[in-house]
Order: structure tokens, then C-alpha cells, then sequence
């Protein structure tokens, strides 16, 4: 990796308020598009003045796992307007108003399924007349930003990446997070349990802290209404998704990424040690932004984690 060029930021913690206060003005229309056999329903965002026969540069905004496009995607979005770009969101197969993966399985989340959506993401917006060609982007945040390296590496649609509160995680980090090699193999078992329903196993997705039965018994964005527990949130799991989220390994996979690469991160946020590891190993052009004190649902909506953010990809994006 050549030596990236980092900074720090620190932010104030009486600096609270969400984002979404301070949206710029956009207008929007939907475009949907063709997957393996399904469809998948996205919105492009522009300037509100935006002009017929302009051509922006693009940037496809993808969120956490178990988002839709109407939660952290949307609030990038609308920041990316701000800074001059056509922004587009979607919701991959399974979830929101896109249809299902084969079998008509549902809330799977699933890494290589939604590489193969950003890839046909990709395809869409490279045809909306709106956008550049020449000049489309992508942005992943949390766990989608494993999935963007993926879908862009190799990608001659796309010239740059830029990664938000990455949650990159390799065989080490999966067993500390989820309890062990023991812990793994009991949640795969879950995952094996589920195949023999049809449809697979759902339980919640968010509930408040110490919740059981639910994958975040935590509280917090999900769980808000105010935040990310708007109507359009599906708040559901299919245990079918443990096998193939717990053997994803994206903190391994920089030496397949061919494009200049920012990342904004934080030490109070999810797993940093999985972003070290893949700067450690990629080779390209990289800058890395620490944000200090900025937990990992704070970059999803809070005013001053998202401005930074999206600050540091739109400049990225505009070099």
C-alpha cells in the first residue's frame, strides 16, 4: 500500500443533532432495473435545479446490512448532492421494494448477491442520462463497504471508491465478534436449521437492549424512530444469511482492488482493526480519515460524523 494520507478530526460531543435537519433540496425519480431474474427498485437523487442534458458525476450509495435505501443510503445521498454529484440508491434483492432472491428468499443478507446487485447498479446508472459516464463512483457504508470493493474492483465502469465506518472483517475478527470458533459454528448451525423451512428462519432484526431473539438487541438507530426505524425498514433476518455472512472475508481482499480508495472511519466504531489489515495489504492510492469518538451508528445520521464523511468521499471522488 503506498502510505496514505491521514487525518483526524475531532468533533464535539454536544454536536448531536441528525443530519436530516439539513438536507439539500433534490429532486428524484426511480429507476429500476434487471438482476438474475429479478427486479430491483433504486432512486437517483439530483440537484433540485438540476437541467435536462446536464450530465453529473455519479456516485451508487449502499448502506448496512439489513438497510433499504431510505436510511444511511438516502442521507449520503442527499450529502453527495450537496457537493455536485447524481447520487443513486437501491434496495438489493430480498429487501425493500426489490424482489427476491432465488427461491423466493427474503432479508438473506447475502455478500455475493449484493456484489452481483452493485455490479448491475453499476450498468444502470452508466446509462441514466443524467449521469457522466466517465465519472461514476461508489460509496459503501458499514457492511456494504465490503461489498463495494468487491463490485468495483475490475469494474471499468467505476473510477473511485470511498468506504464509510467500514465493517471489514477477516476469520480472526468474525470469531472475536461472534463468540469463538464456538460461537461461529452455532450460528451456522442456525444457518443449516433454516434451510430445511421453506423460505428460511425470520426473526427481528432490531429490538430494544436485551431483546432475545432478535440480531441487534441493542437499541440504538435501528430501534428509533426518529433514526432509522422509519416505515420503509423491513427490521427482519433470515438465519440463512449466518453461513454466508460469517465466511465473507472482505479485510482480505485489497489486493484485488484497482482503484483509488478513501476511507473514513473511527477508533470508537465498529472494527478498525479490519480496516488496518486491508490498508496493510492493499497496494493502490489510499487516504484514510480517523474521525475521533464517533461510534458506528453515528456515521449513519448524525450531522456532524455525515458532513465530514461525506466531505472527505466528494473530494476524494473529485481528485
Amino acid at each position: 500500500m503506498k502510505t496514505p494520507a491521514l487525518s483526524a478530526i475531532a468533533f464535539s460531543a454536544t454536536t448531536l443533532l441528525l443530519s436530516a435537519a439539513a438536507m439539500a433540496e433534490t429532486k428524484t425519480r426511480t429507476i429500476t432495473f434487471e438482476n438474475e431474474g429479478a427486479t430491483l427498485s433504486g432512486t437517483l437523487y439530483l440537484p433540485s435545479d438540476f437541467q435536462a442534458g446536464t450530465k453529473l458525476p455519479g456516485v451508487v450509495v449502499t448502506g448496512a446490512w439489513t438497510s433499504v435505501e431510505e436510511q444511511m443510503p438516502r442521507e449520503y445521498a442527499e450529502e453527495m448532492v450537496e457537493r455536485g454529484f447524481a447520487a443513486f440508491t437501491f434496495d438489493f434483492r430480498g429487501w425493500g421494494k426489490s424482489g427476491d432472491l432465488p427461491g423466493n428468499i427474503r432479508f438473506k443478507e447475502d455478500p455475493q448477491a449484493k456484489i452481483s446487485d452493485l455490479k448491475s447498479a453499476f450498468a444502470a446508472v452508466a446509462q441514466a442520462p443524467e449521469v457522466d459516464a466517465g465519472r461514476i463512483n461508489g460509496l459503501g457504508i458499514c457492511a456494504s463497504a465490503g461489498y463495494m470493493v468487491d463490485a468495483v474492483s475490475g469494474n471499468p465502469l467505476v473510477q473511485r471508491v470511498g468506504r464509510v465506518a467500514p465493517w471489514l472483517q477477516n476469520q480472526t475478527i468474525v470469531e472475536a465478534v461472534y463468540g469463538g470458533a464456538s460461537g461461529v459454528e452455532m450460528l451456522r448451525g442456525l444457518a443449516s436449521a433454516a434451510a430445511e423451512k421453506p423460505g428460511g428462519v425470520i426473526i427481528p432484526a432490531a429490538g430494544p437492549a436485551g431483546a432475545e431473539g432478535v440480531l441487534m438487541p441493542i437499541g440504538g438507530y435501528y430501534f428509533e424512530p426518529a433514526r432509522g426505524a422509519i416505515p420503509a425498514y423491513d427490521n427482519k433476518w433470515n438465519n440463512l444469511s449466518w453461513e454466508s455472512w460469517l465466511t465473507y472475508f472482505p479485510a482480505n481482499h485489497a489486493p484485488a482492488l484497482d482503484k483509488p480508495l478513501a476511507v473514513i472511519h473511527s477508533e470508537a466504531a465498529a472494527i478498525p482493526d479490519g480496516v488496518r489489515a486491508f490498508l496493510k495489504a492493499y497496494k493502490g492510492e489510499a487516504v484514510m480519515t480517523w474521525l475521533n469518538g464517533i461510534d458506528q451508528f453515528s456515521f449513519y445520521d448524525r450531522e456532524d460524523a455525515v458532513d465530514a464523511a461525506a466531505n472527505a468521499v466528494a473530494t476524494h471522488f473529485g481528485s
